[in-house]
């Protein structure tokens, strides 16, 4: 436990609270390690059954890392090479690997703000996780917007959504909210605002030892207000399927040119303020993690960390939004047309040795 992050175990259930409202709970290299030891403590113990971890404010379940903080330590030492980031991403990515292989039901409440490293701490695992949602739910991978690129897994998860969504998602940084979530295969069920008290009782009540089905069956009843068939993704899925099939973001962009829908018109706006360069790179990520592992995703993303600070252009888009707050970034290179296969090929060099990599001991 941290001052940001509260633990409790009631009804054989491990609950992990975040709660730091004031800053939308972004992820501090502190809070990265309380959920952690949080999270191995309650592996090898056969009185917890299962995790479930919620926010403590209605604002946001998490709004990712601490951008501010990247900023400072990125700006500290020459090349964005700062110890700090150092740590913190390489023990940001050892903790959604751990959430991936968490061997007990994982039970993440998605309620308000859920982005960036809140989706890394939020969608891990497969066979035992229960994703919940609500109408209150935000949530996107937006990090092209701050010069960045999807990472936490993004390469991972992203690219494993129906069609090109997670390509849509990932390329444009849009923001989502509960059917289209549900659309996405990003979240598992919807539960209303309103009925989130009413849960935790139930899950303070509940059989521990099924308390994935016990979700289940107390999110069917809600069901029709927030139908994944209704969501913006399902009403333009023909158009994201057809525009964001390609390995260029040039071709993307001339596709969606050629479209007159208003869809379309707004996606082209929506990257006309994106970094080109990182709209480039995350495309070039989402193809390559189709056929990788979890694993193999988090080792390439954490390499492209490194090369993202290294780089500068993240530094500009943190400065821009949360320093400045001027929303004017200076993309270098400032057009899509300036973007060679160089620099893309850039961000996924080795940035060391195999026997050295910080996530070498990854499974």
């Amino acid at each position: 436990m941290t001052q940001f992050v509260q633990t409790s175990i009631k009804n054989q259930i491990g609950f992990i609270t975040l709660d730091r409202p004031k800053a939308l709970n972004s992820l501090s290299l502190d809070m990265v390690r309380a959920i952690t030891a949080a999270l191995l403590a309650w592996r090898d113990d056969g009185a917890v059954k299962a995790v479930v971890i919620h926010s403590s404010s209605e604002r946001a379940f998490c709004a990712g890392g601490d951008i501010r903080f990247f900023h400072d330590a990125g700006r500290s030492t020459p090349q964005g090479g700062s110890a700090l980031l150092e740590d913190f991403f390489t023990e940001e990515y050892a903790l959604n690997h751990l959430i991936h292989f968490y061997p007990k039901p994982y039970i993440a409440v998605m309620d308000g703000i859920v982005m960036g490293g809140g989706m890394g701490v939020a969608q891990g695992g497969e066979s035992n996780r229960m994703r919940i949602v609500t109408e209150r739910t935000k949530m996107a991978m937006p990090e092209v917007n701050i010069g960045l690129f999807p990472d936490v897994g993004g390469g991972y998860f992203l690219s494993r959504t129906p069609g090109q969504l997670g390509t849509y998602l990932g390329v444009t940084g849009e923001v989502i909210g509960a059917a289209d979530a549900l659309y996405a295969g990003l979240a598992d069920v919807f539960v209303p605002a309103g009925e989130l008290a009413a849960l935790f009782a139930m899950l303070e009540s509940a059989d521990a030892s099924s308390i994935t089905q016990s979700v289940r069956e107390f999110a069917a009843r809600f069901k029709a207000q927030a139908e994944p068939s209704a969501s913006m993704l399902a009403a333009e899925r023909n158009a994201i399927d057809k525009h964001f099939a390609g390995d260029n973001v040039g071709a993307i962009v001339a596709s969606l040119s050629q479209d007159d829908a208003a869809f379309a018109k707004k996606t082209l706006d929506t990257m006309g303020k994106r970094s080109p360069l990182m709209m480039c790179v995350t495309l070039s990520q989402l193809r390559r993690g189709q056929s990788m592992s979890v694993a193999d995703c988090l080792r390439m993303e954490r390499t492209m960390v490194r090369r993202s600070f290294e780089n500068g252009e993240v530094l500009e888009g943190i400065r821009s939004v949360v320093i400045d707050k001027d929303n004017a970034p200076k993309w270098s290179p400032s057009q899509l047309s300036e973007v060679s296969a160089e620099m893309i090929e850039r961000f996924f060099e080795p940035a060391w040795p195999a026997h050295a990599h910080p996530l070498r001991e990854l499974d």
